[in-house]
């Protein structure tokens, strides 16, 4: 249950509602006890086990005065107006009690309603939240499709199986005690005998719900695994059809889909069984208690007359349903804890890149980035060692070397997508981890090889994360990125939409919108990973003219495997086995004859 209350903890903004729930379900179960309390009088007046009063006790404030006055002006009632017509303003009270008893109800659940789907945003704002700021490490590790499954299909299954069951929370334990406590005052002996019965029957119901809640857990991981395959499918389409491997990821799909569909076929099996268990035993508990009771009622000297008993077994027919219900949310939350655990997994995950309390703001790059001893590895294996490097501002650096020599991760340091494990990383001899992350970000700009896009208009993919870029703001960074061309040529100019990643578009002009969008932002460092290695002659040509319209009088870190494209560069950085083994510009790199040249000279080959 540790589970359920972390998810509860979220209901902490909304407390008023949830106190208004509590209130009118105390006022549901009063006036439902009120129409029961009107039998009693009136049966033992009529069945004759009880004198009319003759006359008015006095008033004062406390039950057995209430009760004595309540009784004599029932019986002064049933003189009056005999016993048929008394039955009648009894049966028009107790219809008027219960129009108030579920008027109250609903009000109860019209503030519930509020904490149920309150919490569920909540969470799942904080799961996404959570996403955003979690290291790009982590990701790397996990199945997107997993992630995309805890933010789904758990978080569904908590508001389904765990905040429906907010009702039980809320009223049915209410309603139980408030009742518990009336059947104690009729009988305390019977209702202590009902009390020994009840943990029996709870025993049973948490044997299968312990086995419910290791059913749902494989089969949330399971989904997890099905959306991931999903995705992946989705992305790799065209390999799939190229390999003619559309059987094969067929069967596979659908051997996972049928273990998935036995596992949920078992776990419904047992939720299911939450209600006929708890009637059976339920209809147990009433035998028994009938046959005690009577028991009682029979023997001489007892104090519960026959009247008080049918009240008292009307009073218990009413405890049955919260029970029940209890039951069944108990089988729920067993079920939605496996899915709150998976959530939680999310949310504990340590940010790992975490902005210090005393962090320094960071407006503008002024002098120099340096990398001053900078070690890092991804677990055991060393990506980067002992690199020193010092760029001035203004000037292009460029970064080459041949694959896993330690590139990307070098620049993916700078905006502190990763934080290195040895050394600094300082920006204006400030380090790194001292800024602002927001601040340290907004210097740079990034143009990659793989060009992330969204499923958006034109304008709002070269605007994304920046608010009130006004229309010439936009078309200006676009003729900077040679994009403003083709797009007045789209059906609907900037306003048109580019599809799933882009999908709209050439590769060439994916690209120059990528770079748009790092003109309108104008950083003043600038990085550039392989930004024209995925291109065509033609696109290419044009891409690095906006490359260099856009590298204009910036700090910029160029990485390319492309050697022609980088000979303009201030200082060219060799990197190999993560070390940095050469620097210089492009004809004293070839004087040196060293590992740049092997590299050339392989490229001139080829």
């Amino acid at each position: 249950m540790k589970s359920f209350f972390k998810i509860l903890r979220f209901a902490g903004p909304y407390w008023v509602y949830a106190a208004l729930n509590v209130v009118f379900n105390i006022l549901a179960v009063l006036f439902s006890l009120v129409s029961f309390a009107l039998f009693i009088p009136v049966l033992q007046m009529l069945f004759h086990q009880m004198a009319i009063p003759k006359s008015a006790p006095g008033l004062h404030l406390n039950i057995a005065s209430i009760q004595e006055n309540f009784y004599f002006i029932s019986g002064q009632m049933l003189q009056r107006y005999g016993n048929e017509r008394m039955l009648v303003y009894i049966g028009v009270a107790i219809i008027i009690l219960f129009f108030f008893k579920n008027f109250f109800r609903y009000m109860a659940m019209y503030f519930l309603a509020v904490v149920r789907n309150g919490v569920v945003k909540d969470l799942r704002n904080d799961l996404y939240l959570k996403i955003l700021i979690l290291p790009l490490s982590y990701f790397n590790e996990k199945r997107k499709g997993d992630i995309i499954a805890r933010m789904t299909n758990d978080v569904q299954e908590v508001e389904w199986s765990i905040m429906s069951s907010l009702e039980m929370a809320f009223r049915d334990p209410i309603t139980m005690l408030t009742y518990l406590i009336f059947l104690f005052i009729i009988s305390p002996s019977l209702t202590i005998f009902v009390l020994v019965l009840l943990p029996v029957s709870g025993f049973f119901i948490g044997r299968i719900g312990k086995s419910l809640k290791r059913t749902s857990d494989k089969g949330q991981k399971k989904m997890g695994y099905i959306l991931s395959m999903i995705e992946e499918t989705i992305s790799g389409l065209r390999i799939i059809k190229a390999f003619n491997a559309i059987d094969f990821a067929d069967n596979r799909f659908r051997n996972t889909n049928s273990e998935y569909n036995k596992l949920m076929v078992r776990l419904y099996r047992k939720r299911d069984l939450a209600s006929p268990l708890s009637e059976f035993l339920s209809a147990c508990v009433l035998t028994i208690v009938l046959w005690y009771g009577g028991k009682l009622v029979f023997t001489p000297g007892n104090f519960l007359d026959a009247a008080t008993f049918l009240i008292y077994l009307g009073v218990f027919s009413q405890l049955m349903p919260p029970a029940k219900a209890i039951t069944q949310a108990f089988y729920n939350i067993k079920k939605g804890v496996a899915s709150v655990e998976r959530i939680e997994q999310v949310l504990a995950e340590p940010e790992v890149i975490e902005q210090k309390p005393d962090a320094v703001a960071k407006k503008y790059f002024k002098h120099e980035i340096e990398y001053r001893n900078v070690g890092f590895a991804y677990g055991t294996e060393a990506v980067l060692k002992n690199v020193n490097l010092i760029i001035p501002k203004g000037r292009t650096i460029a970064l080459v070397g041949p694959s896993g020599a330690g590139k990307s991760t070098m620049v993916d340091l700078l905006p502190r997508f990763y934080d290195c494990i040895e050394g600094q990383l300082l920006i204006d001899g400030v380090d790194s981890r001292d800024i602002v992350i927001t601040d340290l970000r907004g210097l740079m700009g990034i143009v990659g090889q793989e060009t992330i896009l969204f499923n958006d208009s034109v304008f709002n993919n070269i605007a994304f994360g920046m608010t009130g870029m006004r229309d010439e703001e936009v078309i200006a960074a676009a003729k900077v990125a040679n994009a403003h061309e083709f797009i007045e040529k789209m059906p609907m100019g900037y306003e048109t939409n580019i599809g799933d990643r882009g999908t709209k578009l050439s590769g060439g002009q994916r690209q120059r919108l990528s770079i748009a969008r790092a003109v309108l932002k104008n950083p003043p460092i600038l990085i550039l990973d392989e930004a024209t290695s995925a291109l065509d002659t033609e696109s290419e040509r044009l891409v690095q003219q906006a490359l260099e319209n856009l590298m204009r009088n910036r700090t910029s870190i160029v990485i390319a495997h492309r050697l022609s494209t980088i000979q303009f560069a201030d200082e060219i950085i060799v990197l190999q086995n993560g070390e940095l083994v050469e620097r210089g510009t492009h004809n004293n790199l070839l004087e040196l004859n060293g590992v740049y040249r092997k590299l050339y000279d392989l490229q001139s080959f080829l």
